[in-house]
């Protein structure tokens, strides 16, 4: 099949672009190449993608119809995997015009195109962000996620509902997939695991907010791909255009505390610790329901956080 992933060029989109062509589909990605962190990590995130046949780069932005209309006309897709956004709740405090622009504003665009080219498959990276003050751990899908504590959770709820709204009108076939704190090879250098990971080895302090006991839904990033392929190809059995939204989580929760004690235990070096007080924005907890991704995708996560985090130690010393 032919696929168009936009944000291709990033931490989670490189990875599903390389496991997509892996298995013989065509994908065209769609990247901006956003300031937020260098262009030379992303630009190295899909070196080995583009020396294949399978996969071409489109580089453009979503709010922009005519970036749009050349990635759509290169790659004629079956299916749509919008996993661009700004990311981030601490940086969605500081600008939140912005990610409304980017991930509401370019969410819609993409719809649009899709509808206009006729492309009804449309599966969409949300987060558990959007799990927020009436929400109550372990996640489950059927929560009313009215109440998003950041921006940047708020305009991943808006991009659910708006892709409702497309699946009521135009019988848009959506997947809103909602990513529970992914890490791995390659994840973004402003995240904890990479952070502290790279703080720990320069012997360098880390910040830590809170008293450690917040906790997380940690997911490795192949546990991801696995989801996010399987819900492509629930997309493509013939049923009716349908919306459905899957929590793609570990299923498991670490405090942070833990977490930075596995992070230095596998670098093999004592961190230094600077502690502050809690931030605003940020959820105590966060943990995922997954029986229904499990029933409907056969999503099992299997790579435990005392395993996943060995093995990203590992790239990070290696890179």
């Amino acid at each position: 099949m032919r696929v168009l992933v936009t944000g291709a060029a990033g931490f989670i989109g490189s990875h599903l672009c390389e496991r997509l062509v892996a298995r013989g589909d065509e994908v065209v990605g769609l990247d901006n190449f956003d300031p937020f962190y260098p262009r030379a990590v992303k630009e190295k995130n899909v070196a080995a993608l583009l020396s294949g046949p399978r996969f071409s780069l489109v580089e453009g932005d979503l709010r922009q119809p005519a970036d749009l209309e050349r990635a759509f006309e290169t790659s004629r897709p079956d299916a749509v995997v919008h996993l661009a956004a700004l990311a981030g709740v601490q940086p969605s405090l500081a600008d939140p015009a912005r990610y409304a622009d980017v991930n509401v504003l370019g969410t819609v665009r993409l719809t649009e195109a899709a509808r206009k080219h006729g492309v009804k498959r449309f599966v969409f990276a949300s987060s558990s962000s959007v799990y927020g003050r009436d929400s109550k751990p372990p996640f489950k899908e059927s929560d009313t996620c009215l109440q998003p504590v950041s921006p940047y959770a708020s305009t991943k709820r808006a991009g659910e509902l708006g892709l409702f709204t497309a699946h009521h009108l135009y019988g848009l076939d959506v997947t809103c997939l909602r990513f529970f704190t992914v890490y791995g090879p390659r994840q973004r250098p402003d995240l904890a695991i990479h952070k502290f990971a790279r703080l720990i080895l320069a012997e360098r302090p880390i910040t830590l907010f809170g008293d450690g006991s917040t906790s997380r839904d940690y997911t490795w990033i192949d546990d991801i791909i696995d989801g996010v392929v399987a819900s492509i190809d629930e997309q493509g059995k013939g049923a009716p255009p349908a919306f459905r939204i899957y929590n793609l989580g570990g299923s498991r929760t670490t405090t942070l505390k833990r977490l930075v004690e596995l992070i230095s235990s596998a670098l093999g070096k004592e961190p230094v610790i600077d502690w502050k007080t809690e931030q605003p924005g940020d959820m105590k907890h966060t943990h995922a329901d997954v029986s229904l991704a499990g029933k409907a995708l056969d999503y099992a996560p299997r790579v435990p956080i005392e395993e996943g985090i060995a093995r990203f130690a590992a790239w990070v010393k290696a890179t």
